[in-house]
């Protein structure tokens, strides 16, 4: 049996927590250290480890002194291409929380690095290992071209939540934090190259000088268009925040979100969780009836937000013991966040932007 994988969890918040959780009940992992700035977060998510492993502030200082196989990196965006960066170099494997870096340049040089210093980069893409968005991709493929995908996730946010979202604010708006994930999803169901983008915004809050409300439209080579909103703070409409359908010659298939979701727009955890798929097929008989009902897919067992977590560190896992070619996943995780990024540039300067 190989030794288990000794991994630093960097950043002890939401995603982090969940993160480590999926370290914690696994044999194949030892957790080397947590790090975070906020003493009372690590501390607590060691309370809940029942672990006595060591605690840092410091990352450079928690790398240098763990000397881990591995670094789970769950911190604000702007410190993404950083700490992997210093992880790579230090030989660690790296599992590195979306966005995987602020500009489409630094994205290119972490994975290049990745590849010349022979470490697997994981980029936490979770609806990847989504059982009912893996159906949803999968139903979408027999909808026929083009196709029509509309995608939203606004968060209504108050208190720790909307403090939260200030923090990601101050490096980049929701239709780049949250837009990867939909974005990525879109370019799976298309299978062609984006050609174009536009996007408009707005600042809803003078707390932030970011827009906290963002709209983008995404135009593809087969003529399939997407459409993705993400808006975040205390003003934020409840009503039809959660939209995830996608429309096509033969019909549509949609996602129906769960009663949670309903209810808290901006619990994370609610995110992924779904009821069932909708499936409609348009076709009529020759009096002009449909001929098929539509039809419901329960989602049975489907795993929660940390169980997904834990599916995404065994593939993890598996990329480093396993040596999988990791192109196709790193690929995509650039393709979605320069589409995000040229978003956000059209939002700014009014223009669409074209992609080369």
């Amino acid at each position: 049996m190989s030794n288990p994988v000794r991994i630093l969890v960097v950043g002890c918040g939401h995603m982090g927590t969940s993160h480590a959780l999926a370290y914690h009940a696994s044999p194949d992992f030892e957790i080397a250290g947590l790090v975070s700035r906020n003493p009372p977060s690590r501390d607590a998510l060691a309370e809940r480890l029942g672990a006595t492993c060591p605690r840092f502030g410091c990352y450079s200082e928690a790398l240098s002194a763990t000397k881990p196989d591995a670094v789970c990196i769950s911190t604000y965006p702007d410190t993404h291409a950083q700490y992997a960066t210093l992880a790579l170099e230090a030989g660690c494997h790296v599992f590195l929380e979306k966005p995987i870096a602020p500009t489409v340049a630094e994205a290119q040089r972490l994975v290049q690095l990745s590849r010349d210093v022979g470490r697997k980069l994981v980029i936490g893409y979770i609806l990847q290992h989504h059982p009912a968005w893996q159906r949803f991709v999968e139903e979408a493929g027999e909808l026929g071209k083009p196709l029509v995908m509309r995608m939203n996730l606004n968060q209504q946010s108050s208190g720790p939540e909307w403090r939260t979202h200030l923090e990601i604010l101050k490096s980049m708006s929701p239709i780049v934090d949250c837009g990867v994930h939909y974005v990525e999803v879109m370019c799976r169901m298309t299978g062609a190259a984006p050609v174009s983008v536009h996007a408009v915004g707005a600042r809803l809050s003078a707390e932030t000088s970011e827009y906290n409300y963002g709209q983008l439209q995404i135009r593809f080579a087969d003529g399939s268009v997407g459409w993705y909103e993400a808006g975040w703070g205390p003003m934020m409409s409840q009503t039809a925040f959660f939209i995830k359908d996608v429309i096509g010659p033969r019909g549509s298939v949609s996602i129906r979100a769960s009663e949670e979701a309903l209810h808290d727009s901006a619990d994370v955890a609610a995110h992924t969780r779904t009821d069932s798929l909708l499936l409609h097929r348009g076709a009529l008989d020759s009096r002009g009836r449909f001929l098929e009902e539509d039809r419901v897919i329960k989602a049975e067992a489907e795993p929660d937000h940390d169980a997904l977590c834990a599916r995404e560190q065994a593939f993890f896992l598996r990329a480093i013991r396993e040596d999988i070619d990791l192109d196709a996943h790193l690929g995509s995780a650039v393709a979605s966040l320069k589409i995000v990024l040229a978003a956000n540039e059209s939002m700014a300067s009014g223009q669409v932007v074209r992609l080369d």
